[in-house]
């Protein structure tokens, strides 16, 4: 051998030496972990389960392969490999894809990590050397892979010591406030924007700040006080208007908007009987009031997820107590029993159909999971069955977060109206009562029914009827004198209660009349209606009775069903069941494994919780509002910045985990959150902050900046889109649904400004009003409006918020469903919103609201004054010559055309299949809120030319400059 050829081989080995040694890191750090997380679970965690006779937990029997009986990894041809093949999921009719689940899959990076490794020869150091490679390369990879977080209870050692992007972990870091040189604004300063647009000229400015604030559009006046203002001295005409706008009662209705939508606020429980939650509204109008109040932040969320505790505490009653009475309590505070309704916010039900434990761990996992992302900005429910995939949220912490509202239970407590609280238009409970009459009257008659039917039964029989007589008698009496079979019945039958008579007497079953004896399809039908009816008109009536909708501690009652609104049982410390916490396997409320304590997040540090049935929710919401979790504040700052320029610095408000965009500017949110704390949690004063930075008065003009658009380095220019996200001009944005009908009100005329009270109902598409809503076994009520327009026409916070009956116009300007947490608002652009506002009946009724108030107050110029009103300025003169010609025209058209008053409905035709029967059955729903039905202003109310002037006020509700922001 020449020394040539002795250098060469040296090279050969030398360089496989070196792969080898690459490959057994490589095993290490990447192959070893993804079998133990992919595969080993069905290939050798359980040496008696394991699948296809393949075990992967030595070198020798993963190389041996499995049923198969070929070699599962050759070194050095991946391509030959079974294990890489069918991993690849590409060779299907050779091998099974590997994982089986298309979920599981694996990457491509990780297809890459397997495939070199048997390509450098699949190595497979042990355990004492896999050891040895990991120390030695601990400080190399950490930089590169990421770092350790140290949680608590993880279901597997691999999620315990598994690596996190040091990027993904923002949120948990302390929060730091930057500084500031003096005499910038620390928004400006932060924000850093290069050529920004100029300020916004006070007109869009002053119409921008007050939809922000209020919800509702300037008046004209307050348009040209402004103005001139601002001519005078800019920053103190802002200053001054952003104190006003704070001080108005509809900023607390505004941000109330925005809070509800986070909570997911609704009127009715949703599922299958979609009950109405009668005093819900004490809750939407408890966050007006806080926000009106300027609540310290802290203080709300304690409120919210304490109050009932709170209200004991400063009651008298030990905090940590179970059951010892107050020696001196203190009179009760309904304003903390209403703020727990936020633990209710989300969809609930208990039927006889369900199991009552599934049922009770809804609530449980719904409560959990809304407070984390509420709060926390983080969706806790990916925890629930596995530790976080993304996160360092064990599943330990889930259910230590959970354990917190094990002994919470639900129940409309009473809690006397607060002098603050509206409680006007109660007289509409009148609506309710023919209702009750008309269900007890069919129950009644059906009753007389089934005793005639049970006479004939016993003449077919030819049976004694002696003992029934006696019973019937007896039921007779038992009524007469007020008596009810069940506590809280709404109806008792005399047949009823002289079968139960019979029934307590032992006698035979066969001896007496079956149950609903006789009945012909149409009776079971109206009986099930009507019986249903009083049990739906419950939760109504509840909406004008002093209780709230709330929580209390103790232990969990032992309850089948929930048909009527519930009531804290007279020992609720002693009487139920001490639900003890623990992990679920599979989130399965029948598979508990490790009992867990209640706790917190504990990637934020160890804390202990009491575990007493009271003071758990309390440790928890201490917790939370501590100035020293990261979380909390920059939370609510970032939902702050997003209200206020609709992109929040974190993209994602209820999801700061690794899976959530990223701050745009890090900075910039720690130093609002560290301000906030500053001002002791008010939300005012960060308002003030916000709408005083010359950010937020920039105009959304992009030609108007102070360079042209600029060339990046690919030669591109740079975008509307790119002069947003960085803030060089101030982004755009539609109106809500809510504000574009709240808007059309306000320059009618027509808007009842009134704060809180019961929900009202305004008239929607008549088609769903009326739509034949299918409830458990029979049908929901049909909507109807309130009798009178000053009724109908609150603002649509006040909207009942029924969760089986959306509103159209709601709908398709993008209000969000309130089953799950939105947290920012989509805006869609689609063809059935033309429909909806040009072609809608509400937004014609609205533009002949306007063209009446403009004729009524009889203005120099008419259409100058209805462009005050739309817009808050004057016409140009193409535009006040366009729409003068189009008024002329129409007023020649409308004078031809002859209208006749509306008549509203009475009754409603429903059509049903009997579940008992199958057969078809038919009744009339009468609508007695439709008797005393006062209607907006009609077409046959006024003359041609208001309504000719009406076809031109519509125009301007549809057009951008009505419905957008700039």
């Amino acid at each position: 051998m020449t020394t040539s050829q002795t250098f060469f081989i040296y090279l050969l080995l030398a360089a496989s030496s070196l792969h080898a040694e690459d490959a057994e890191a490589l095993f290490v750090r990447r192959v070893w972990p993804l079998f133990r997380e992919k595969c080993l679970s069905c290939h050798g965690n359980d040496e008696k389960k394991i699948k296809g006779g393949y075990d992967m937990r030595t070198q020798e029997s993963a190389m041996q392969g499995g049923e198969s009986e070929k070699k599962s990894i050759i070194p050095g041809r991946p391509e030959d490999s079974p294990l890489y093949l069918a991993s690849t999921r590409q060779h299907t009719d050779d091998w099974e894809p590997m994982p089986p689940k298309e979920a599981d899959k694996l990457y491509a990076e990780q297809l890459g990590w397997i495939k070199t490794w048997i390509a450098g020869g699949a190595p497979w150091p042990d355990e004492a050397k896999r050891s040895a490679i990991a120390k030695a390369n601990a400080e190399k990879w950490s930089s590169e892979d990421g770092v350790i977080i140290k949680t608590t209870g993880a279901l597997s050692p691999e999620w315990a010591s598994r690596r996190y992007k040091p990027e993904g972990l923002w949120a948990y870091q302390p929060v730091k406030k930057p500084a500031v040189p003096a005499g910038q604004h620390p928004i400006d300063f932060l924000l850093a924007v290069k050529d920004p647009a100029p300020a916004a000229d006070p007109r869009t400015f002053i119409r921008r700040a007050t939809f922000d604030l209020t919800g509702l559009p300037p008046t004209p006046e307050e348009v040209a006080a402004f103005e001139q203002s601002y001519i005078k001295d800019p920053a103190s005409s802002i200053q001054h208007l952003v104190n006003r706008l704070l001080d108005s009662p509809h900023y607390g209705e505004r941000m109330a908007r925005h809070w509800l939508d986070v909570t997911r606020y609704a009127d009715s429980s949703g599922f299958a009987n979609d009950y109405e939650r009668g005093n819900a509204w004490r809750y939407r109008d408890y966050v007006v009031r806080s926000f009106n109040s300027d609540k310290p932040y802290d203080l709300f969320i304690k409120e919210q997820i304490a109050g009932d505790e709170m209200q004991e505490s400063d009651a008298g009653t030990p905090a940590r107590n179970s059951a010892v009475p107050a020696s001196t309590p203190a009179p009760p505070n309904p304003e903390l029993l209403i703020a727990t309704g936020f633990l209710r916010m989300g969809p609930w039900e208990l039927t006889s159909m369900e199991v009552a434990k599934v049922a009770r761990q809804r609530f449980l996992d719904d409560v959990t999971n809304s407070v984390g992302e509420t709060f926390l900005a983080h969706s806790l429910q990916c925890a629930r069955c596995h530790d976080h995939k993304f996160d360092p949220v064990p599943t330990h912490d889930y259910y230590s977060m959970q354990a917190c509202f094990s002994t919470t239970q639900l129940a409309e407590r009473p809690a006397p109206f607060l002098p603050s609280e509206n409680t006007a238009g109660f007289e509409e409970k009148k609506y309710l009562e023919p209702r009750r009459i008309e269900h007890m009257t069919m129950l009644a008659r059906l009753d007389d029914k089934m005793l005639a039917n049970a006479a004939k039964w016993y003449d077919e029989k030819n049976l004694d009827r002696s003992a029934w007589d006696k019973a019937v008698t007896s039921a007779r009496a038992f009524i007469a004198n007020g008596g009810k079979m069940k506590k809280n019945r709404s109806f008792t039958g005399v047949f009823e209660t002289a079968r139960a008579i019979l029934q307590k007497q032992n006698i035979p079953e066969d001896q007496y009349p079956p149950k609903l004896v006789g009945f012909a399809p149409e009776d079971y039908g109206n009986e099930r209606v009507a019986r249903k009816g009083l049990e739906r008109l419950k939760w109504e009536l509840e909406r004008y009775e002093p209780f709230a909708f709330s929580v209390y501690d103790g232990l969990t009652p032992q309850v089948t069903s929930v048909n009527q609104p519930i009531r804290m049982p007279q020992s609720p410390m002693t009487t139920g069941e001490l639900e003890q916490t623990a992990i679920l396997g599979g989130g399965d409320p029948f598979s508990p494994t490790h009992p867990v304590k209640p706790g917190a997040l504990s990637v934020l540090g160890s804390v202990e919780f009491p575990d007493a049935i009271t003071g758990r929710r309390t440790a928890l919401a201490n917790w939370i509002a501590s100035k020293d979790n990261p979380l909390t504040t920059r939370a609510i700052v970032n939902r702050l910045w997003l209200w206020h320029f609709g992109q929040a610095i974190a993209g994602n408000p209820n999801n700061f985990g690794s899976t959530g965009k990223k701050p745009t500017h890090p900075e910039l949110l720690d130093w609002l959150a560290a301000t906030l704390m500053e001002k002791n949690g008010s939300i005012k004063e960060m308002h003030r902050l916000i709408m005083t930075s010359a950010a937020y008065q920039r105009s959304s003009e992009i030609e108007g900046s102070a360079a042209p658009p600029t060339r990046l380095a690919d030669k591109t220019t740079t975008t509307r889109e790119d002069a947003e996200k960085s803030y060089t001009v101030f982004t755009p944005r539609r109106l809500m649904a809510e504000e574009i009908r709240d808007a059309m009100l306000s320059i009618t005329g027509e808007l009842n400004p009134m704060l809180g009270g019961i929900p009202n109902r305004p008239e929607i598409n008549m088609e769903v009003a009326m739509q034949p809503r299918q409830v458990m076994g029979t049908f929901a009520a049909a909507w109807v409006p309130n009798a009178l327009p000053a009724q109908r026409h609150r603002r649509s916070l006040y909207a009942l918020k029924i969760r089986g009956v959306r509103d159209p116009f709601m709908e398709v300007f993008n209000e969000p469903a309130p089953d799950f947490s939105c947290e920012a608002r989509e805006v869609s652009t689609v063809t059935p919103q033309v429909f909806s506002l040009f072609n809608g009946q509400a937004t014609y009724d609205r533009a002949l609201a306007l063209a009446n108030r403009v004729m009524q107050e009889k203005p120099a110029d008419v259409i100058t004054r209805v462009f005050q009103l739309t817009y808050g300025r004057q016409p140009s003169a193409a535009e006040k010559s366009a729409c003068t010609t189009h008024w002329h025209t129409m007023t020649s058209r409308q004078s031809a055309i002859a209208f006749k008053q509306p008549q509203p409905p009475l009754t409603v035709k429903r059509d049903a299949v009997e579940e008992n029967t199958g057969e078809k059955f038919s009744f009339q729903e009468k609508l007695p809120g439709y008797a005393d039905f006062i209607p907006d202003l009609q077409p046959a109310d006024v003359d041609a030319r208001t309504r000719a002037l009406a076809d031109v006020c519509l125009v301007l509700l549809n057009s951008n400059e009505f419905i957008y922001l700039y």
